[in-house]
C-alpha cells in the first residue's frame, strides 16, 4: 500500500478485507497503479458508507486479537495456582482458569457446570483466581478463600462459600467450619501479604485481559468472560485439547 496512505486508511483497509471481493479489488487496483491515491480514498470511503458494519467487525476483531497477544503474555503466570487453590486434577496436564468472586450469582451458578466439566475431564486443573469486585465483603471472602487453600481446604470452602450465598462476616465464618477450617490460622492467614499479593496480581491480570467482570475463563488460547453454561465450557475444554 502506498505509504503516504494515513493510518485511518490502513485500518479501513483492513476493515474491508475482512468483506472480501470489494476490498480485494480496491486495494489490487492500488498496488497495480490503475487508481491514484485520491480515487482509492474516494472509493473506500463510499464503500465504508454504504457498509458501516466493517468498522464495527474491524474493531470487534482487532479487540480480539489484542486479547490474544495480551492472553499469551501473561498465560503461563496466571496458570500456576496460588498454592491450593484449585479444583479438580491438582495435577492435570490440561488447564482451565477461572476468575471469579464469592458475591457473584453467575459465578456461583456456574459451580455445577465446571462439577460436571471437571468429572467429565479427569486430567482437568481448574485454577481458581479470587477476583474479588463485586461487593465490598468479596475482599474478605476472597482472603479467607486463600487461607482455606493455605490448609489445603479450597474446594470444600468454595462450595460452602457459595451455597451460604453471601460474602458478610458471619457467612464467610460459617463456611469456614463447614470447609473444617482452622478459623483463627485461617483468620490469621487472610492478613498475610502474600494473600494480598496475589489478590492485587489478580487484578492486575484483568486489566491487561480486559475482563471486567466474573466468572471469566481461560483455557488454551481462549479467554471468554461470562457464564457460558456447561456446554460452553465443555467446547473450549474440548478445543484446548484439540478434539
Amino acid at each position: 500500500m502506498n505509504a503516504r496512505f494515513p493510518f485511518s486508511l490502513a485500518l479501513a483497509a483492513i476493515a474491508l478485507l475482512l468483506v472480501g471481493g470489494a476490498a480485494g479489488w480496491a486495494i489490487q487496483s492500488s498496488r497495480s497503479g490503475t487508481i491514484d491515491d485520491a480515487e482509492f480514498n474516494k472509493r473506500v470511503h463510499a464503500y465504508i458508507v454504504d457498509h458501516p458494519e466493517v468498522l464495527v467487525e474491524a474493531a470487534e476483531n482487532l479487540k480480539s486479537q489484542g486479547s490474544k497477544d495480551q492472553l499469551a503474555n501473561v498465560a503461563d503466570a496466571i496458570e500456576k495456582p496460588f498454592p491450593g487453590a484449585v479444583l479438580g486434577n491438582p495435577n492435570g496436564t490440561l488447564t482451565l482458569v477461572e476468575f471469579t468472586d464469592f458475591a457473584c450469582t453467575y459465578c456461583r451458578s456456574s459451580m455445577a457446570d465446571v462439577e460436571a466439566v471437571i468429572a467429565a475431564n479427569p486430567d482437568l486443573k481448574v485454577v481458581i483466581r479470587e477476583l474479588p469486585i463485586i461487593a465490598p465483603t468479596s475482599g474478605d471472602a476472597a482472603r479467607w478463600g486463600l487461607a482455606a487453600a493455605e490448609q489445603g481446604k479450597y474446594p470444600a470452602f468454595h462450595k460452602a462459600m457459595f451455597a451460604a450465598g453471601r460474602t458478610d462476616l458471619a457467612s464467610i465464618e460459617g463456611a469456614a467450619r463447614a470447609a473444617g477450617l482452622d478459623l483463627d490460622r485461617a483468620r490469621k492467614f487472610s492478613q498475610d501479604p502474600r494473600v494480598s499479593a496475589e489478590i492485587e496480581a489478580n487484578i492486575g491480570f484483568a486489566r491487561k485481559l480486559g475482563i471486567d467482570g466474573t466468572p471469566a475463563w481461560v483455557v488454551g488460547e481462549e479467554l471468554i468472560v461470562g457464564a457460558i453454561g456447561r456446554e460452553g465450557l465443555a467446547k473450549a475444554v474440548a478445543a484446548a485439547r484439540g478434539k
